[in-house]
């Protein structure tokens, strides 16, 4: 079970719907959700109804190793909203076990300054109002 933590930020919150909210809620039970198709297999990011290769309206919700590798990123030095706090990096994570999907999020636990393409990293959970935000931290 990945760790859930209560946020100190208020962040813009995602409107849930039938389709997106085991992404969203699944941090509750401490497990990273993607939407995959049931016929061919594709795990379809950001969720859909509909399978975007195959087209089958056979898609579920399955939990995935929440696991993954830092793509790219930047680092923030712009004060946004002034309850948040500068520098934090934006990365692009592509997920081990979910070929095609990277997911855009914070790397958060470490300094900016650590943060490099190829690091590994894991989902750690920021729990706010009822939704759970999927931020990642660097393993090791």
């Amino acid at each position: 079970m990945k760790k859930v933590e209560a946020m100190t930020v208020s962040r813009a919150l995602p409107r849930l719907d039938a389709d997106n909210r085991s992404f969203w809620t699944g941090g509750k039970d401490g497990q990273l959700r993607l939407m995959q198709c049931q016929d061919c297999r594709t795990f379809i990011h950001p969720p859909r109804p509909v399978c975007r290769s195959c087209l089958s309206e056979r898609v579920e919700s399955v939990a995935v190793a929440g696991t993954g590798v830092v793509d790219t990123f930047t680092v923030n030095h712009q004060k946004w909203h002034k309850a948040m706090e500068v520098p934090y990096v934006i990365a692009r994570v592509a997920l081990d076990g979910a070929p095609g999907v990277f997911l855009t999020t914070n790397i958060v636990g470490c300094p900016v300054d650590s943060v490099d393409v190829g690091d590994r990293v894991r989902v750690k959970f920021e729990q706010q109002d009822d939704v759970f935000l999927p931020l990642f931290e660097k393993i090791g």
